[in-house]
């Protein structure tokens, strides 16, 4: 079978292991449905007839507006099988969000939920051709628009080539406006072998998988590397921070994957009394404080490892290996990935123990995205082509010790010069959220007439009914913090700003 394809990764896994469990399903009502391989090939070929009655085929995009629900996942397999391309969004986003979305990618069909078609259809107007409204249940799959589809009108292979687009993928956006990042065949099939060998993936391995899966992590780190081994994954239709503990066990996960904004809400919610889970693997991306760390390490049954990478970067470049994983440190490159350590102003290798941009040495389109949608000079900004390759400039910054050890100190624009001091205000954030009485909280820079900038504190209350005061966190900040880190003012808010998987916006902090 060709596995140079997502298309081939996935007919692949079927023929290999056409018994074995793939998706198991945990709808909002509690309700777990189950499929093997072989049984949800069957639910992807529906799905594929419905889109191709529909009009798509090579080349064409499919708006996919969906929480997570086994009809995202045959859709995504759908499109792949057909040779067209995906552009998944937030389910939550807004008719002004759909609108410029539609616009940007012209799709010639839109799929959304039944609670939400009114916003679709009010965003998307009369340029999407065909709306394919679906409940966001296990049902679905049963019945309805996909099951009602005429899978004979693909058994015929499609020839799918590995350099043809499959996703359009929007970023974050914690510290911008979203790009749109294009991702191929050889993306996808790369990922899934990359990351399998990353998380030491077996095919009796099971998934735990709560994030959305519109965003990278779901996709790249949990669901294609279990296709390529032929392993399960448990897929929530929502996150649950007080049940996350309770629904990986009930639903028998080994492995897991979140962020750490997701995992402190997991320390606070879940209760004292809650009996630990016993995981093979965590990963976890941005760093943890030491003690949220080892809370949460005890809570999982193993020490988490964490990971980076981006949408951009498709596989992780590097991640912690050590023989005992810590809170803060990203590790190594992982496989065959090659990368340099940029100082920002001078624009040479930077030493040891130094801060400088993370660039990533690859190929657009197989091990690095193919590029920015119709952005030819956000494209040229970010890849450099030389004699070894092409550079990709992730506008994150780490750094690198004598051993080659890793770690992560924030986007470029994040680290900020106090007395001419580098301050990491991710750094930051990370111990004010360990702070006597707050819960999360978010650090930025703001000008001062005589320290150039400084850090200033928006805190969220552990318990809004007793919030933390003032000259209490100043207090804590002295006995905690160098002194250029120490926030100058600290502000209470209800609630952070956020991307959908939790990361904060830290521009519109404040705003």
């Amino acid at each position: 079978m060709n596995t140079v394809t997502f298309k081939g990764a996935w007919e692949s896994a079927v023929g290999r292991h056409a018994d074995r469990p793939f998706l198991i399903f945990r709808a909002e009502s509690g309700e777990v449905s189950e499929w093997t391989y072989e049984e949800f090939d069957v639910v992807v070929e529906r799905a594929a007839g419905a889109l191709r009655a529909a009009g798509v085929g090579p080349g064409v995009p499919v708006h996919v507006v969906l929480r997570n629900c086994p009809a995202f996942v045959a859709l995504w397999l759908a499109v792949a099988r057909l040779g067209a391309w995906m552009v998944p969004a937030d389910p939550a986003s807004s008719a002004r969000d759909i609108a410029g979305q539609v616009s940007r990618v012209r799709p010639v069909v839109g799929v959304c939920a039944s609670a939400r078609e009114e916003v679709y259809r009010s965003g998307a107007g009369e340029r999407v051709p065909t709306v394919l409204v679906l409940a966001e249940d296990a049902g679905v799959v049963d019945g309805g628009p996909l099951a009602d589809a005429d899978a004979d009108a693909v058994r015929a292979a499609e020839t799918v080539r590995p350099e043809d687009r499959l996703a359009v993928m929007f970023t974050s956006g914690t510290t911008a406006q979203p790009k749109g990042v294009v991702l191929t065949q050889a993306n996808y099939a790369h990922v899934a072998t990359v990351m399998a060998e990353a998380a030491h993936l077996r095919p009796h391995h099971r998934w735990h998988v709560t994030l959305p899966l519109f965003h990278a992590n779901a996709q790249y780190y949990c669901f294609a590397p279990a296709i390529a081994v032929g392993a399960s994954v448990a897929l929530s239709a929502t996150f649950s921070a007080s049940r996350w503990v309770a629904h990986a066990r009930e639903l028998k996960a080994t492995h897991a994957s979140l962020f750490a904004a997701p995992v402190r809400m997991v320390l606070a919610r879940t209760a004292s009394d809650e009996q630990p889970l016993d995981l093979e693997h965590v990963w976890f991306a941005q760093s943890l404080g030491a003690e949220h760390y080892e809370r949460f390490a005890r809570l999982v049954g193993t020490r988490p490892r964490q990971l980076y990478g981006m949408t951009e970067t498709v596989a992780i470049v590097c991640a912690d290996a050590g023989a005992r994983p810590v809170h803060d440190v990203i590790g190594t490159p992982v496989t065959d990935r090659r990368i340099r350590v940029i100082d920002p102003v001078s624009r040479s290798e930077a030493a040891p123990d130094t801060p400088g941009e993370l660039h990533v040495l690859g190929t657009p389109g197989r091990d690095l995205f193919a590029g920015y949608l119709d952005d030819e000079q956000a494209t040229a900004r970010a890849f450099a082509t030389g004699s070894e390759g092409t550079w990709f400039a992730t506008g994150d910054l780490v750094i690198r010790d004598t051993d080659g050890v890793l770690r992560f100190t924030g986007r470029v624009d994040d680290v900020i010069k106090v007395a001419g001091e580098n301050v990491s205000l991710t750094e930051v954030e990370a111990a004010v959220a360990q702070a006597p009485g707050v819960l999360e909280a978010a650090v930025v820079g703001v000008s001062d007439p005589v320290r150039d900038r400084v850090p200033v504190a928006y805190v969220v209350a552990r318990d809004p009914d007793a919030p933390p005061r003032a000259e209490d966190l100043d207090a804590w900040a002295a006995r905690n913090l160098a002194p250029a880190a120490r926030p100058r003012a600290w502000h209470l808010i209800d609630e952070l700003p956020r991307t959908s998987v939790g990361k904060v916006r830290r521009f519109r902090v404040g705003s």
